[in-house]
């Protein structure tokens, strides 16, 4: 009996361990602001934060265990607030970086595996012409595609784009992506970038006849040339006034692309030509895909929540603006900032 006993206290011994290797507790990983993150083909996770002027960068294999901080550079008047921060993308050679300073311009760092960070490349053609510091990066194999918005003339704000095969060292000509025919987009709304081979997708957010309502628009090209613009949802947001929030975009294993974003106080996640659907209420969402299942994170009443692919909601700590990334088939991360500190906590799918 007391071998038997000794034997089931063991194997349970074994299952508390095995959860909590699968899944971790609220964490703190660094002190700063508006962190992003990024997963390289070795499946290491990397991420990017603000600290005043400066750009730090702290990475993991496991999304547990993180090295300490490292800078990028020092940025004088570094955007790291409200929804403007450093973004990163992990190319097929290395990792890239973009910043935005408060005087609207926009700077790219290298980094090669291993290596060091290059000196600031300047990815904005036009002077000051990113001031509402509002950018998206992201990368597939070689390419990389960076959007924000940039200033119009006389006033407002349009959709810029531009692109680069050299891991950020060089950026394509910059391209207007999309101009509203109301004479802005919503003025102070992140957009978002997803790469699939040849295709770029930008998610962001219209401003026309008073709606603030969310559009999709790709480009076959690399980034080249972009088609018409899409309206995402069958209803839509009458609102004088920004919300000032964006919204998640991914791209599936077969290149089809999902987005989550925010209209009044409700979440909806949709496809392309589909009706969306209510998942939640509160503000700031993201979502990851893996194998086909999404996972999407938001913030409610100053929590940040998390909704599994089956459809529960979990409320894993107080915070703001979530990030999720997948570590594998079974596990994902989800990043958070609160009160100057970014937070981790490791899932299950």
């Amino acid at each position: 009996m007391k071998r038997i006993s000794l034997s089931v206290f063991s194997w349970f011994l074994f299952l508390i361990s095995y959860a909590q290797k699968q899944e971790s507790s609220d964490f703190v990983i660094a002190n700063g602001q508006m962190p992003d993150i990024a997963k390289d083909k070795n499946n290491t996770i990397h991420i990017v934060y603000g600290s005043a002027d400066s750009i730090m960068f702290i990475s993991s294999t496991d999304g547990i265990s993180f090295g300490a901080a490292s800078l990028v550079a020092v940025l004088p008047g570094l955007f790291a607030y409200a929804m403007r921060g450093p973004q990163i993308a992990a190319t097929a050679n290395g990792l890239v970086v973009t910043a935005c300073t408060k005087d609207g311009n926009i700077f790219s760092y290298k980094k090669e595996i291993p290596g060091t960070w290059s000196k600031a490349v300047k990815v904005n053609e036009a002077d000051e012409s990113a001031k509402e510091g509002l950018m998206a990066l992201d990368a597939d194999g070689v390419k990389t595609y960076a959007v924000w918005l940039g200033v119009k003339n006389p006033k407002g704000q349009n959709v810029y784009g531009a692109g680069s095969v050299d891991g950020g060292k060089t950026w394509s000509k910059n391209i207007l992506v999309y101009t509203s025919p109301g004479n802005t987009v919503c003025e102070c709304c992140k957009p978002s970038v997803a790469i699939k081979e040849e295709k770029v997708y930008v998610m962001f957010r219209n401003w026309l006849n008073g709606n603030r309502d969310m559009y999709l628009i790709k480009s076959a090209s690399h980034g080249g040339t972009f088609g018409k613009a899409q309206k995402l949802g069958e209803g839509s947001w009458k609102l004088n006034g920004c919300p000032m929030d964006g919204g998640g975009l991914v791209v599936d294993k077969n290149g089809n692309p999902e987005t989550v974003w925010r209209r009044e106080g409700k979440i909806y996640a949709s496809s392309p030509g589909n009706p969306e659907k209510e998942i939640g209420e509160g503000k700031n969402c993201s979502m990851e895909t893996i194998h086909d299942k999404n996972i999407y994170a938001w913030t409610e009443n100053g929590n940040v929540v998390v909704m599994n692919p089956g459809g529960l909601k979990i409320n894993i700590g107080k915070g703001s603006l979530p990030l999720l990334k997948a570590l594998n088939n079974d596990q994902f991360i989800c990043i958070w900032e609160n009160e100057k500190q970014i937070h981790a906590r490791v899932l299950v799918l």
